[in-house]
């Protein structure tokens, strides 16, 4: 279910959205859920390259493997 969310932001910042929203062809509310969204895929997640390669590298996965034992014990330092 849609939540509504109260934005404060100076006018010059809504003129940018409101100017890309149009661009679009968007509502505001939609061109800023949808570049949001884009910015935390961008970020967050990792490319079918990026895992291939962490998934290939043996050596890395075994200090994943460790540095998740070690956290799940509350071994070592934490920072």
């Amino acid at each position: 279910m849609a939540k509504t969310v109260t934005l404060r932001i100076n006018e010059s910042l809504l003129d940018r959205f409101k100017r890309h929203a149009d661009l679009e062809n968007r509502s505001i509310s939609n061109f800023i859920e949808t570049a949001t969204l884009k910015y935390i895929d961008n970020i967050e997640l990792t490319d079918d390259f990026e895992m291939a390669e962490i998934l290939g590298n043996e050596k890395l996965l075994g200090k994943l493997k460790k540095g998740s034992e070690d956290a799940r014990k509350k071994r070592g330092r934490f920072v």
